[in-house]
């Protein structure tokens, strides 16, 4: 009697541990479904990337539940789906990726509805129509829970690109303000160079005027535009030295 009591009870363990583990699989595929239908709508190769990695993320916690589900179907559409945003990383254009990327989310919309299929299998023989009922609301919530918890996970995704546009806005200033102060010093300092090769009577002296003034760093780096208005200033205090020299003769 206690050996067919442990087995029943051991039997009972393990439908509900496959119930967990289809559960918790459906969470991952729903998830990872909602990043790859982001990564289709992107209007950009970074934005399609960043959703992409998410959704690959997803399908790759997935795996484990799905093994231990038992839903062969919806395990083999994951696997196409990992192996075809793994794809996406290396590519270079927007049309390559998102070849990729329609491709996968068209194999993980299939397994979320193979992992339903599977869930549905599961529950469909049971006789008490309240338990039934019961289990509708259950998933109701849970479905209700998930899309809540989507919509908070796409608001935190829009605040981090909000905050990563106002970081790049920062610095777009910082540069701007960077160059203006350095125009704003070689202007002065020409100034002034020329007022003294004058005040030292150079008369023969060549006006010094700005270097490559034209040139467009607002692409470059802090370091780089630094580097670059430094030497234009040793260029014109040496063009300055070297017309005192020359002056002094």
């Amino acid at each position: 009697m206690k050996t067919i009591t442990l087995l029943l009870c051991l039997f009972l363990s393990l439908i509900t541990n496959g119930q967990t583990d289809c559960e918790d699989a459906n969470s991952y595929l729903v998830s990872a479904y909602s990043h790859v239908k982001n990564a289709y709508d992107s209007n950009n190769l970074s934005h399609l990337k960043y959703y992409s990695s998410r959704s690959l993320e997803s399908l790759e916690l997935s795996i484990e539940t799905l093994s231990s589900c038992g839903c062969e179907t919806a395990l083999d559409l994951t696997k196409k789906s990992i192996d075809l945003l793994a794809e996406v990383e290396s590519v270079e254009t927007f049309e390559d990726g998102r070849f990729y990327v329609n491709r996968a989310r068209n194999a993980s919309k299939e397994s979320v509805i193979e992992i339903d299929k599977c869930e549905a299998g599961m529950y469909k023989n049971k006789d008490d129509v309240s338990a039934n009922d019961a289990l509708a609301d259950l998933q109701n919530e849970q479905l209700k829970l998930k899309q809540q918890q989507e919509a908070l996970k796409q608001k935190e995704e829009q605040i981090k690109l909000k905050l990563a546009k106002q970081k790049e806005d920062e610095l777009k200033l910082k540069k701007q303000q960077l160059i203006l102060s350095y125009k704003e010093a070689i202007s002065s300092n020409i100034i002034n160079y020329n007022e003294t090769l004058k005040i030292c009577d150079c008369n023969s002296h060549k006006a010094i005027e700005d270097i490559n003034e034209s040139d467009d760093l607002s692409s470059q780096s802090i370091e780089n535009i630094k580097t670059y208005y430094n030497s234009n200033l040793k260029k014109l205090a040496s063009n300055y030295i070297s017309q005192l020299e020359v002056c002094d003769k």
